[in-house]
């Protein structure tokens, strides 16, 4: 039964959109450093659905799950974060997770209570390194974002939104283990990718 339950998951998820946690025995806090980088790039990638297995926690002292629970944690933070849409118990030692689109990663602190009483970002400073090409995308994503909650496109507004569009996004393709270039190159794809969404609601 075992083997039957393998062979469909395989068929599911395949290989590069399953996280096995269990096999390497990694504490809480390596499972959860390798989980969220992990889940992170398979967002920016449009993974859809992955499989993360963390086992039962057998082999755990006092057969606590810590591993589980630490990435059980980890799941509901990053669903709050706009990275997770849902999060289902496949088996007992796993976890099915959707990953959610870049629209819901960029507009994840909009509706967060806790985002709501954190200043603005203020600082323009970091786009500088960036290509033209680069932030000529986060300009045109920071006004239709403006557009769509109704806000004024006046210069400050518009430069605090570059700002913090490029601060979700850059977080979403930090973990990609490549160079810096293939990192920007993701992000202007992730750039065009919010800003598709956003002309797709018009």
């Amino acid at each position: 039964m075992a083997g039957v339950l393998r062979a469909l998951d395989a068929a599911r998820f395949g290989a590069a959109r399953t996280l096995d946690l269990r096999s390497s025995l990694p504490t809480a806090a390596d499972a959860v450093a390798r989980a969220e980088p992990w889940l992170r790039e398979h967002q920016v990638a449009k993974a859809g659905e992955v499989l993360i297995i963390t086992g039962r926690g057998h082999g755990s002292p006092d057969g606590i799950p810590v591993v589980r629970e630490a990435i059980r944690r980890l799941l509901t933070t990053l669903r709050r974060k706009g990275v997770v849409e849902t999060v289902e118990e496949h088996t007992p030692g796993s976890f099915a997770v959707t990953l959610a689109t870049v629209r819901r990663l960029i507009e994840a602190p909009r509706r967060s209570r806790v985002a709501a009483v954190e200043p603005p970002p203020t600082d323009p400073a970091q786009l500088d390194g960036l290509a033209a090409e680069t932030r000529a995308g986060l300009r045109r994503l920071a006004e239709r974002a403006l557009d769509s909650l109704g806000a004024p496109r006046g210069e400050s507004y518009v430069r605090d939104e570059m700002v913090r569009q490029y601060a979700l996004l850059a977080g979403a393709v930090s973990g990609l283990r490549r160079g810096a270039t293939d990192r920007e190159v993701r992000l202007r794809d992730l750039i065009a990718d919010a800003i598709e969404a956003y002309d797709d609601e018009r």
